[in-house]
């Protein structure tokens, strides 16, 4: 049986690796379109390698997760001791570039609300995902979930704000026009992608300095990059599947990890109420308890080795789905 100690100094092992590899691709100053993802084998379910990016002193955490495609909560939850606005120059920034894919069919598109991050399966390439940071909706203007299909495609789109938003806005003294024309104060962004629940659409934003909170009326909310290019990717009637995990568990080869992105105010889970018995109880897979509690405490959006298979007895090589 392995050891927590030994899981450790596995996972530091690999991410000095990660570390390499980045500082080589030109590290977190790259370009801020989603990059595509290759499975080494259809049955893993994690993807991506996460670095350690080296501060300037013009930095902010904003800007090192917009050139990575990923969002506030994102940097804030990896980097928990470092300054969101003044990390400092020479500060060491975790860029969690790592990623347990949402237990859903992988088609089309898939959100996973608890992560505020959209998944796109290319319907030509059953090997690939393309992964973006997004922003859902805050309080009592929910994103909802269920299965959805793409309705409607609009370059340039008008604004029609909504009863709710209206009146949230109206509650804090500020009152919205009837509609808002294109043009760099549309909160729509340039391009936006109705669903088949007419209320809530797939868009860009005029601030994007906000992607990856709970901020929005209930739509999904992209950076303007990121929207361009799904807006040229995505077709009408692409479905789209919209869940809430805060929990993901994913294998990467022979090891099994815990991505734990619980938020505010999802109900917290114990260590043993994680991984499911099916996982625990399988012959030949071996879970680090220490580490499944570790991860669970410290619910960094950074997924975690938790689990190995072990091939000297009776292993067995379980599927992405628990």
């Amino acid at each position: 049986m392995m050891s927590g100690l030994e899981f450790g100094r596995r996972q530091r092992a690999w991410l000095a690796t990660a570390v390499c590899a980045a500082l080589l691709g030109g590290g977190a100053m790259r370009d801020a379109q989603a990059e595509t993802f290759r499975f080494d084998n259809p049955n893993d379910s994690v993807v991506g390698v996460p670095f350690y990016f080296t501060a300037r002193n013009k930095d902010t955490l904003l800007d090192i997760a917009r050139q990575n495609n990923l969002g506030y909560d994102d940097m804030r939850q990896a980097n928990p001791k470092v300054d969101v606005w003044v990390p400092g120059e020479g500060t060491e920034v975790m860029v969690p570039t790592l990623f347990v894919l949402p237990n859903a069919p992988r088609i089309g598109i898939v959100i996973n609300r608890a992560e505020k991050r959209l998944y796109y399966y290319p319907p030509n390439n059953p090997d690939q995902v393309r992964i973006y940071t997004i922003s859902v909706g805050k309080d009592a203007m929910g994103t909802p979930l269920g299965n959805f299909k793409i309705i409607e495609k609009r370059k340039d789109p008008i604004w029609t704000p909504g009863p709710n938003v209206r009146a949230s806005h109206a509650a804090r003294g500020d009152i919205l026009p009837a509609q808002v024309p294109p043009g760099p104060d549309n909160p729509l962004g340039r391009y936006a992608m109705r669903l088949s629940n007419p209320d809530y659409l797939i868009h860009g934003t005029s601030m994007p300095w906000g992607l990856g909170m709970e901020v929005s009326g209930g739509c999904i909310r992209m950076y303007p990059e990121g929207i361009e290019e799904l807006y040229g990717l995505a077709s009408v009637e692409t479905p789209v599947a919209i869940v809430d995990q805060p929990y993901k568990l994913g294998w990467r080869g022979d090891d099994l990890y815990l991505e734990v992105q619980t938020g505010e105010k999802s109900v917290r889970k114990s260590a043993r109420a994680v991984i499911p018995e099916s996982v625990a109880n399988a012959g030949g897979v071996v879970i680090d308890w220490k580490a499944v509690e570790r991860a669970v405490e410290e619910d960094s959006g950074v997924p975690q080795v938790v689990g190995r298979r072990d091939h000297s007895g009776n292993g067995s090589y379980l599927p992405m789905t628990f």
